[in-house]
Parts: C-alpha cells; sequence; structure tokens
C-alpha cells in the first residue's frame, strides 16, 4: 500500500530523518514508538506531505506523491490524519466540524454527509454531543470528534500522530479505546505513541525510531519481548546506555574504569556490582578482545529498575566468538566471565562481530 525508501528530511541543516525506509501494508496497525526528538512525528508527516521531505520516495498504491504533478490532494482525502491537539473549529458544532470537509471536498450532500457524521458520533459513543461546541466537550470527548471527523472523509489509512499526549490521564483511556474498536475492523493505521502497553496489544506489526532512522521493526512480541538491536532494548527496558570507544595500543585502563565507574554510579549501581562490572570490561577487553582487534566499541547500559547491566562490544574481522576459542591466553577470563554472566549471545555478519553479556542485577 504504501512503500518508503530513503526517506530524508533536514530542519536549519539539522538531519530529522535519515534514510528512512518502510512498508506499510493494507489493514496493518502499525505503531511508531521512540525516544522524543528522533522524528518519529516528521516521518508521519511527510507521509501526508504536511512536511515536504528533502529525498526519497513515497509510493502510495504505485504512485510516487513525491514525484512532479502528483495530485496532492487527492492523496489527502485518501490519507486522515488526527493530531495531538484536537483543531476542531471552536465556533462550529461538534455535527458540522464533521460534515465540513465531506460536503466541501468529496461533494457529499448535506443530508447524506450528516446521517454518516451522527453513525460515526454513535461509533465513538458521542451521538448525544451533535449539537454541542467544541469548548463544552471534554479533552478525551473533542479528541474523539477528531476521530469522527477523519473517518468522515472515508480514509484508506488514517495517521495518528500522538492522539493522547495532550489529554489527562483519565482521558487517554476512552479514545486509545476508540482506536482499539478501528483496528479490529481492521482500518489500516499508524500510531506515534508512548503508550507502550497499548502499542504492544494494538499492533501488528511496531517501528522502533532512533536518530533519524527506523533503527528496528517487528511484531510486536519481538519488540517488547524479545528485541535485536542494542538501543531498542535500551528504550525497551528503559536502560540507560553509553558508549565508550576502546583502541589497543591507546587503551587508559584507568581512565577508562573512572568513566565506567561514573556513569553506574550515575545509575545508582552499588559499589559491588560495580567491581564486578569492572573486573569484567577488564578481562573481555585486554585478554579476549584486543587480542582480536584493534579498535572495539563497547556499549553498556544498566537498567534503572533491575540493576542489570548489558554490554556489547562490537569490532571488524574474521568471526570468531571469543567465549569459544580455546586458547591458553584467554582461558581464566572466559572462567570469571562464565561465573559472573547469566548470558552471552554472539553474531557475526558482514565483517562486524558483536558479542552481548548481561549481568545480572543480584550481587554476583
Amino acid at each position: 500500500m504504501i512503500s518508503v525508501r530513503h526517506l530524508s528530511k533536514h530542519f536549519d541543516g539539522r538531519a530529522v530523518l535519515r534514510d528512512v525506509n518502510a512498508e506499510i501494508r493494507e489493514g496493518e496497525v502499525i505503531s511508531v514508538i521512540g525516544p522524543s526528538g528522533t522524528g518519529k512525528s516528521t516521518f508521519l508527516r511527510c507521509l501526508n506531505l504536511l512536511e515536504r521531505p528533502d529525498g526519497g520516495e513515497i509510493v502510495i498504491d504505485g504512485v510516487n506523491i513525491l514525484a512532479p504533478g502528483a495530485d496532492i490532494p487527492a492523496l489527502r482525502a485518501r490519507m486522515g490524519m488526527v493530531f495531538q491537539q484536537f483543531n476542531l473549529f471552536p465556533h462550529l458544532t461538534v455535527l458540522e466540524n464533521i460534515t465540513l470537509a465531506p460536503t466541501a471536498i468529496l461533494r457529499l450532500p448535506p443530508e447524506q454527509a450528516r446521517k454518516r457524521a451522527m453513525e460515526l458520533l454513535a461509533r465513538v459513543g458521542l451521538a448525544d454531543k451533535a449539537n454541542a461546541l467544541p469548548e463544552e466537550l471534554s479533552g478525551g470527548q473533542q479528541q474523539r470528534v477528531a476521530i469522527a471527523r477523519t473517518l468522515a472523509m472515508e480514509p484508506k489509512i488514517v495517521l495518528f500522530d500522538e492522539p493522547t499526549s495532550a489529554l489527562d490521564p483519565t482521558m487517554v483511556n476512552e479514545v486509545l479505546a476508540v482506536i482499539r474498536d478501528l483496528a479490529k475492523s481492521g482500518m489500516t493505521m499508524m500510531i506515534v505513541t508512548h503508550e507502550m502497553r497499548f502499542a504492544r496489544d494494538v499492533s501488528t506489526r511496531v517501528f522502533y525510531m532512533d536518530q533519524g532512522e527506523v533503527y528496528e521493526e517487528g511484531p510486536p512480541e519481538q519488540i517488547f519481548g524479545d528485541p535485536r538491536r542494542t538501543r531498542t532494548r535500551a528504550f525497551i527496558r528503559r536502560v540507560d546506555l553509553r558508549a565508550f570507544p576502546v583502541v589497543r595500543g591507546d587503551f587508559d585502563l584507568y581512565h577508562f574504569r573512572a568513566e565506567v565507574d561514573d556513569f553506574a554510579m550515575r545509575q545508582m549501581m552499588p559499589p559491588k556490582r560495580r567491581k564486578t562490572l569492572a573486573l569484567v570490561l577488564e578481562e573481555l577487553i585486554e585478554n579476549l578482545l584486543f587480542p582480536r582487534a584493534k579498535a572495539v566499541t563497547l556499549e553498556i547500559g544498566i537498567s534503572s529498575e533491575s540493576g542489570e547491566a548489558e554490554i556489547h562490544a562490537t569490532w571488524q574481522g574474521a568471526p570468531e566468538n571469543p567465549l569459544e576459542v580455546d586458547d591458553e591466553a584467554g582461558a581464566m577470563a572466559r572462567v570469571i566471565l562464565a561465573k559472573r554472566c547469566a548470558k552471552s549471545t554472539f553474531a557475526a555478519q558482514d565483517g562486524t562481530n558483536i558479542l552481548s553479556l548481561i549481568l545480572p542485577g543480584e550481587p554476583a
């Protein structure tokens, strides 16, 4: 239905979207999650050209909408959008807000537009508010009206840009309930949201965005239960993550220890656990990694909830898991890591090796 290829967008010289690639199929419900400021809302606004991308392609039903001569009004009629703010016309009643666009753009007869509006108001539980003004409604009710207004245009896909972010907590569930019902009906939707439980329950796929790209995507059980990539795990598990580049021949062990200890202390890791972390890192770097690579990138994450620590070491070279090599030099390091770490995984692809270790939150 929608294919996004190499999409990019800059604001004031800063890259907000970098080489975004995505496929959206009919009937899918895709939740877009990730830290603030990573381009999630900009991505949605580029899809219906509220923001004009600087590069790439957006292909909808085989038509590149960024090509010269593309029918933008026709596109927007097929792609509805629900915003953070409700954007209702304050001087029009609820019914008038919903019927305005169908009569003006779709040229529906007024009576047909009113009938359709009342059906949609009943669907979102607001049939008794047809003649009310927006100021007479709660925030949750206004957002439900905004959803009904979007549906009145009979779009093929609806984009939701953080639809609950402007609501009080007591009103969030009433809006999410409407979106759940739309998902059950087979409506194609893309939802930027910070409601993780909702995203897990309602989505067919989840996009995790970070640093202006779709960093990882997959079904919700994978993204929330077993994320494959480092920054996704850090976000899902509320892990504070920091990268430490280390280079053989220029490695200052004492400076490195001080940096890691400061980072761990800021995450409230107790002294005994910090010593364990330092021991594991020292053995890993000096006795297992440096014999195999000149330069290594270490990403260390510490969960603020469980105290669990993650270590991800990445280096270039021939594929080789240093925990499985039978050499005398690294034998003691492998014993120490096996005793201290709860889990280890290794992967290699295209000359890149990644070794991941988990230190449990309990005292070792």
